[in-house]
């Protein structure tokens, strides 16, 4: 009997350090093929955008192709939940927001993945801070005239969204201003724009990189960033406290993410790598230009990071009155 017992317990040590080979071998070999990024938003928004500038410096890095997976959908929901799935042998990468990983737990009643279980924390990329915009017709030059407007006008005013940041944006804006705004939700930001733009919808809380090119064509009139203080990317606008709507600091964050269980090895790798590319001040201001305040850190302090926005953002969308869905 204790021979048996013996004999069981070797070959449960064995097979350990079988594993324990193989996942060092694996991590030694690390990448030897493609590496495919999914992000939970359309072609064309700021996510996608940035995404594709670092992705190319990456694969530089790497030595193997990057492919950029789109699966937008279910407030991000859908692409956070394939990646989750995936075998955590860093091929299948999720880049994401405070969408999926801050906004969604208390915005989705059935939420199929865990922001925190369910994934392995590589590196921050930066910020991506937001902006309020509006149809030219709207008859307001300014956050003030449109709150004029808009109380003057109950119901007639209408705010886009393409993400969780312009969700609760336009809700706390709502809640905040004492307005009565009709929310129309959309899959990702370029579609929601696109009917801003047509007079369709009448606001829109949007990443400055996707709303900025519209806003110097005319197409659309920015007044204020969602920012507590005023952006050095777009230094003109006042913030929403600023301009006089109270206790508004919204921004949209961005990281990449693995599914639970990765290989410390591989992490470790992709977040030198990834920190490398966005600490380069050249690429810092490439990616100033589109819009990204980028700036990186450990993965622990990204886990950390997760951990505080789930926290905010309950508060931001208690405050704001939103019900799950």
């Amino acid at each position: 009997m204790l021979s048996a017992l013996i004999r069981i317990l070797r070959a449960i040590g064995t097979a350990a350090l079988c594993l324990a080979a193989a996942s060092a071998a694996q991590a030694d070999n690390y990448p030897s093929r493609n590496i495919t990024l999914v992000l939970p938003f359309a072609a064309g928004s700021g996510t996608d955008t940035t995404t594709r500038l670092i992705s190319q410096h990456l694969s530089q890095a790497l030595g193997v192709g990057i492919v950029i997976e789109n699966k937008a959908g279910a407030n991000g929901m859908i692409a956070a939940t394939y990646v989750a799935r995936a075998a955590p042998d860093g091929y299948t990468l999720l880049v994401t927001t405070n969408t999926t990983h801050s906004a969604n737990p208390y915005l989705l009643k059935n939420l199929t993945y865990d922001p925190v279980k369910d994934f392995t924390p590589i590196a921050r990329t930066g910020d991506l801070p937001f902006m309020l915009v509006i149809h030219p017709e709207v008859p307001a030059k300014s956050v003030g005239e449109l709150v004029a407007y808009g109380k003057a006008n109950p119901g007639k005013l209408s705010y886009a969204s393409g993400s969780s940041s312009a969700i609760v944006s336009g809700a706390t804006f709502a809640h905040n201003a004492g307005l009565d705004l009709l929310h129309v939700p959309y899959k990702s930001s370029p579609p929601a724009l696109n009917d801003v733009m047509g007079g369709r919808v009448s606001m829109m809380f949007v990443d400055i990189l996707t709303g900025l090119p519209h806003v110097q064509g005319n197409a659309l009139r920015a007044l204020a960033v969602t920012t507590k203080d005023r952006s050095s990317l777009v230094p003109n606008l006042p913030s929403m406290q600023e301009a006089g709507v109270p206790d508004f600091d919204i921004s949209s964050w961005q990281g990449y993410f693995g599914p639970a269980g990765m290989p410390k090895e591989i992490v470790t790798r992709l977040n030198a790598e990834i920190r490398k590319i966005v600490e380069k001040p050249e690429i810092k201001a490439q990616l100033a230009t589109l819009g990204m305040d980028a700036f990186s850190g450990t993965p622990e302090q990204l886990a950390t990071f997760v951990n505080e926005q789930l926290v905010l953002w309950e508060k931001l969308i208690r405050e704001a009155g939103i019900e799950k869905q």
